[in-house]
């Protein structure tokens, strides 16, 4: 507290001056003059001021009181604040008007694909119609395309954010409009009830793709969500009864994926590199300091029945895995698209819990192995091998012997597609997004040519029917305006026929549901 005291002087001194006055002398009138007083000199009495030499000080002098000197607080390392773990609801139900018979055609298997935009007011296929942002998910049986069978229609577009059963009656898909209608839903074709189960605004969880898996049977469904801290998975009925957290612990896991038979669920995660993600836990990383958020992990497979959990490798993944029977299961290493300078093809058995590196023996293939598809009894693997120079279709056994090799068909990188029939005695060859050059084009088990078709129309996406019996595949027409469509053939493919060319708008493939 400041206590001012101001002190003002003033000193004012005055002085008087006294005369003496000579007396006056007086003449006697008598001869003897009598001496008189020495007259005495005026005395002028002098004062001399001088002034005082005090000085008035006007300053203000402030007096502090001490205070007390507060303690520094210790500064403590930024920390991750948890995020809102999201709820399972199921809401924004209704009844979805079926045609009958829709279940019937999937007795037998069918192609589901989409149409946005079907409108046509002048019916010349070729015009440019105005757009109405209406898509329609179809079941197609490959025997007539007058026998198309809409199941579900959505008033706006969804992209391919639809994801099917193999059975192809339950089906979840993700809608964007309004907080109170963004989400993910599911459709039960049994029912014909579709609602709303997540309230989710995107499909990427944490930077990662989090698509729906469905088991075969379609009877429940798997995704990886955001927790507090980290990601989880969960599967869900498609009733949205049964809600179960497969992988409560603490790590990121992701790509769920269900074997046939139901009783696995393979999936990838980062334990093996960072036990917890959450603050505090025992060998916790910290994405503040010296721990990225992972982008990739290792391939785990739970059994279900038991809660047995085994990693079946230790190599990095950055790629789902991806089931090719009951008993094994195929995943990558190496992403030349971040700068790798390999990609390798891994097998792994869940009866020996084991995986092994398929490349051909003679170590004549290229270090980039890309677009692989397996025989489904897994004995075997087609794929891309390319380097800076040399760009390859090759085809081997998974013991590393040689099956066929072909250059003649040269695709971009990551543009390649490829399926075996279920016998492996065909493999149909084509292009993907639009980079499609090539007619059809198939060849036998031995990787010996047997259609070489000209385009119109070109070969994209093949895919054989799950009994074998007919080859899909969408087709590029450039005489009327780039238009895609999808076409059936025999297991040769030849005899295509177009399915979809009485629609307008767009037309996109997903691939072969039921039978």
């Amino acid at each position: 507290m400041w206590i001012r005291r101001i002190l003002l002087l003033s000193v004012l001194l005055g002085a008087s001056c006294q005369t003496l006055n000579m007396p006056t002398i007086t003449p006697t009138a008598t001869a003897t003059v009598t001496p008189s007083s020495t007259p005495t000199a005026t005395y002028t009495a002098t004062v001399t001021y001088e002034p005082p030499t005090a000085t008035a000080t006007a300053t203000s002098t402030a007096t502090l009181t001490p205070s007390i000197t507060p303690t520094p607080s210790p500064v403590l390392p930024p920390t991750l604040t948890p995020q809102a773990a999201v709820g399972f609801v199921f809401d924004n139900w209704k009844l979805v008007d079926l045609p009958d018979g829709a279940l019937d055609v999937l007795n037998a298997p069918a192609i589901a694909f989409l149409n946005l935009n079907n409108r046509d007011t002048v019916g010349d296929r070729r015009t440019p119609q105005p757009a109405n942002n209406i898509e329609t998910l179809y079941y197609l049986p490959p025997t007539s395309s007058a026998g198309r069978i809409p199941i579900l229609e959505l008033a706006t577009t969804n992209g391919s954010q639809i994801f099917i059963s193999a059975n192809g009656r339950s089906i979840a898909y993700f809608l964007e409009g309004t907080p109170q209608s963004t989400g993910l839903y599911v459709l039960d074709l049994e029912s014909r009830i579709s609602a709303r189960i997540l309230p989710i605004t995107s499909l990427v969880q944490r930077g990662m793709s989090s698509q729906p898996r469905w088991s075969s049977d379609g009877s429940r469904m798997a995704i990886a969500l955001e927790t507090g801290y980290d990601l989880d998975i969960y599967t869900i009925g498609r009733d949205g009864a049964n809600l179960q957290n497969l992988t409560n612990a603490g790590s990121y896991d992701y790509w769920p994926d269900w074997s046939p038979d139901g009783r696995y669920m393979a999936f990838v995660s980062d334990r093996a590199r960072c036990p917890s993600w959450v603050p505090g836990e025992p060998g916790a990383c910290d994405p503040l300091t010296t721990d990225p958020f992972p982008s990739g992990g290792n391939v785990y497979v739970l059994e279900l029945s038991t809660g047995t959990l085994n990693q079946i490798s230790d190599q990095w993944t950055s790629e789902p895995p991806r089931w090719i029977n009951a008993n094994q299961i195929a995943f990558s290493s190496g992403d030349p698209a971040f700068g790798d300078p390999e990609r390798k093809l891994w097998l792994g058995d869940v009866r020996t819990m084991q995986s092994r590196e398929i490349k051909l023996a003679d170590g004549t293939d290229n270090p980039i192995r890309l677009s692989e598809a397996w025989l489904a009894d897994g004995s075997a693997v087609i794929y891309q091998s390319v380097s800076n120079n040399v760009n390859e279709l090759i085809a081997i056994r998974v013991d590393g012997s040689l099956i066929g090799r072909t250059d003649e068909i040269n695709l971009p990188r990551y543009g390649l597609s490829t399926s075996w029939s279920v016998d492996g005695t065909r493999i149909a060859v084509g292009g993907v997004n639009g980079q499609c050059p090539y007619g059809a084009r198939v060849l036998d088990g031995n990787m010996n040519f047997i259609t070489r078709g000209t385009a119109p129309p070109s070969m994209c996406q093949p895919m054989y029917s799950p009994d074998g019996q007919w080859l899909t595949f969408t087709g590029i027409n450039p005489r009327v305006d780039g238009r895609v469509d999808v076409y059936v053939a025999n297991p040769n493919g030849s005899g295509s026929v177009n399915m979809t060319s009485g629609l307008r708008g767009t037309i996109t493939m997903l691939g072969w549901v039921g039978g």
